[in-house]
């Protein structure tokens, strides 16, 4: 799971994790802990929709100036409204002033950054068809109320849930780059640990943050470094034909799995500071690309990820 952020974190691109797992597991405060430790972003001062002032230039008021602010993370509440989500007219401003003005909704203020849904399984299906369009157009488009917006809505769509609770919609499974399951720790070292940890946060939050504060910043730094290094990452052509004869062996739908497991791939050999993508890389990247893409077989009940680790086993021994 911290593995998967991390590389979403790296690559934007890659299009989402979903984490699948038990209650209590820790999905929610690992996902909410990655804003936490994202280096900040460049965006033009005074614009709520964070443009970028190395893109085209800013049309939302912004004033041209350049300022660093923090990666939003954004969490989407499963009770929010449809106006909430894209943004409606800003009613207090057309009472008083007569005027008309886009008041920017969670789309807007996730533009760039994250958007996290917790128990996304039970999220209300106007909500993931709207989520469908947006993720495939990186666009939030508003035609309503006489109002015509359009602005960018470049997100990493972080969701997570507990199977028990429902199965997640193939339609908006299939728009996540990458998918973990968690299962609850066996063994008892582990557990103790956790109690340990959380006891210790409780007690004294100041003093725990302060006592992993040079870890946390190892990790920022990792992260930065790797955000620099990963569009220079050679990928070899043998390398690409090791991505698509896997993808083959498992039975992949479509080619999102390929370009998943390569942008995977090219965001580890970042964090691991290389300067090539290979099999020891998609070896790691493959469970988490290739997981939620495989078709059911009736004639094999073993797990998705027991299948993709038997296919890597068979053709890269």
């Amino acid at each position: 799971m911290k593995l998967a952020l991390l590389i979403a974190a790296v690559e934007p691109r890659i299009g989402g994790v979903m984490i699948f797992g038990d209650r209590g597991t820790g999905k929610s405060t690992a996902a909410r802990a990655l804003a936490a430790l994202l280096p900040p972003m460049s965006v033009v001062a005074g614009c709520e929709f964070h443009c970028d002032p190395a893109g085209s230039p800013c049309t939302h008021g912004g004033n041209g100036k350049v300022v660093r602010t923090p990666v939003p993370f954004v969490d989407l509440p499963l009770g929010a409204t449809e106006d909430r989500i894209v943004g409606a007219l800003d009613i207090e401003r057309a009472l008083v002033a007569g005027e008309k003005r886009f008041e920017p909704g969670l789309l807007a203020r996730a533009h760039r950054g994250f958007l996290y849904i917790d128990e996304i399984n039970l999220l209300e299906d106007h909500l993931v068809d709207l989520l469908l369009d947006v993720s495939a157009s990186a666009q939030n488009v508003v035609e309503r109320e006489g109002l015509s917006v359009r602005h960018d809505a470049r997100f990493v769509l972080i969701g997570s849930g507990n199977p028990e609770e429902g199965e997640l919609r193939p339609q908006l499974l299939d728009r996540f780059g990458l998918s973990v399951e968690v299962r609850t720790p066996q063994e008892i070292d582990t557990r103790v640990e956790i109690m340990r940890r959380c006891d210790a946060q409780d007690r004294d939050p100041a003093g725990f943050s302060q006592l992993w504060r040079r870890a946390d910043g190892k990790i920022l730094r990792q992260i930065a470094a790797a955000k620099t290094r990963v569009a220079e990452v050679h990928v070899p052509d043998a390398t690409l034909g090791d991505a698509a004869r896997l993808c083959q062996a498992v039975g992949a739908d479509g080619l999102r799995g390929e370009l998943a497991l390569i942008r995977a791939g090219r965001a580890l050999a970042a964090l691991d500071e290389e300067s090539a993508l290979g099999r020891k890389h998609l070896r790691l990247a493959a469970p988490m690309a290739l997981r939620h893409r495989l078709r059911r077989n009736v004639l094999d009940e073993t797990g998705s990820t027991t299948r993709i680790e038997r296919a890597v086993a068979e053709l890269w021994p």
